[in-house]
């Protein structure tokens, strides 16, 4: 009954709080914003190319009934973020090396993560080889804010309702978001977005087709964009519990699976990795 090796679906990335205005936290995946187009936005700061640099780290943590199966798995590593201008379009390429730590050892691992924005403002996924979900562009929170929402979270007071897909639940987390103060992001301003969300979990795991879940998930953490300049996600602290009970051939244990991420750019040049002399 082993799910350690298992890819849960991050397609439930797509983050689109109501605000009274109809300006929001961008989709990941066709991103409207009214006003003034998120493509012109980026276009007046962007250079021809920009990059920013990331650490980044994580663990998997799996438990299958009172003590029959606990399994961790951690990542850690950097990563960079490319920006590229080419007429209306840019191109984000994220690419990150880590080494991947669990009881058979460590293994070094190279991926990445392609998107484009078109002239529209429209973020596209063009390739994703981002199997433990650590670069920057596969996280549930895009990677750009417009000038409007950005100045919408800044004067955002209280709470505000938001509901996500989630394909893997066949249904949808609610839950909100709320503002946080400006602190500092690798020595730059950066403002907190607080996020909580939840929902019914009820169905067959993917990739195991003969184990089915009943239960619930929740995602919570912090984003923190860039409050001058261009408004760049600068860290992401999140995490997905999934707990409930599993069952299979007739047979059910209580289980519990977290994951947790950690992105925090980094200035600093990369130190070698294990990953990278590979």
């Amino acid at each position: 009954m082993d799910v350690s090796r298992r890819r849960l679906s991050w397609d439930n990335r797509v983050v689109s709080p109501t605000f009274e205005k109809e300006s929001s936290i961008i989709y990941r995946l066709h991103a409207k914003v009214s006003g003034l187009s998120l493509a012109a936005a980026l276009m007046l700061c962007l250079p021809a190319a920009a990059d920013q640099r990331y650490a980044v780290s994580g663990n998997d943590r799996y438990q299958i009934g009172q003590s029959e199966l606990q399994t961790s798995i951690s990542y850690a590593g950097t990563q960079k973020l490319l920006l590229e201008r080419s007429g209306a379009q840019t191109r984000l390429t994220a690419r990150v090396q880590y080494t991947r730590t669990d009881a058979a050892g460590k293994v070094p691992v190279q991926a990445s993560f392609v998107q484009v924005m078109n002239s529209a403002g429209e973020l596209h996924d063009q390739n994703d080889s981002d199997p433990d979900y650590l670069t920057v562009l596969n996280q549930p929170f895009a990677v750009m804010l417009d000038s409007g929402t950005m100045d919408d979270l800044l004067h955002l007071r209280g709470y505000v309702p938001f509901t996500f897909p989630a394909p893997m639940i066949g249904g949808s987390l609610k839950g909100h978001l709320k503002r946080g103060p400006v602190s500092r992001v690798d020595s730059r301003p950066a403002l907190a977005v607080d996020f909580d969300a939840s929902g019914p979990m009820v169905g067959p795991l993917p990739d195991h087709s003969g184990m089915s879940i009943t239960g619930t998930m929740r995602m919570s953490g912090t984003a923190y964009y860039a409050v001058r300049g261009q408004a760049l996600l600068l860290a992401l602290n999140e995490t997905l519990t999934i707990s409930g009970r599993l069952r299979q051939h007739g047979q059910s244990s209580p289980v519990t699976i977290i994951y947790q991420r950690s992105i925090k750019a980094s200035s600093e040049a990369p130190a070698s990795t294990e990953a990278s002399t590979h």
